[in-house]
C-alpha cells in the first residue's frame, strides 16, 4: 500500500510551505538541496520540517493539502504547535 504525507516546512525566513508527497525525506532532500530553482523554497533554505501526516489514500491527502493551503498563516501555526484551542479560532 501507497503512503503519502502531506507536510508543512518552516523556510530561513520563518514563511511555510505545505506540500504532499510520497517521499518525505526525499522531498526534504530536494527542498533543501533543490532542483528547480524557481521553487517557492529555492531562495528560502534551507527549510526544516515543522509538521506532517500520513495517508493512506492519495485523493484524501490531496483534499487535506490543499485545504491546508487555504489557512492562514495563524492557523498552520496552531496546527505546527498542536495547539487545539487555538486551531477553533
Amino acid at each position: 500500500m501507497k503512503t503519502f504525507y502531506v507536510y508543512i516546512v518552516r523556510c530561513r525566513d520563518d514563511s511555510n510551505y505545505t506540500g504532499i508527497t510520497n517521499d518525505i525525506e526525499r522531498r526534504l532532500e530536494e527542498h533543501n538541496f533543490g532542483e528547480s530553482p524557481d521553487s517557492y523554497t529555492a531562495t528560502r533554505r534551507p527549510v526544516k520540517l515543522a509538521f506532517v501526516e500520513t495517508f493512506n489514500d492519495f485523493a484524501v491527502a490531496e483534499q487535506w493539502e490543499k485545504r491546508l493551503k487555504g489557512w492562514s498563516r495563524r492557523k498552520k501555526e496552531a496546527l505546527i504547535e498542536s495547539n487545539w484551542e487555538k486551531l477553533k479560532e
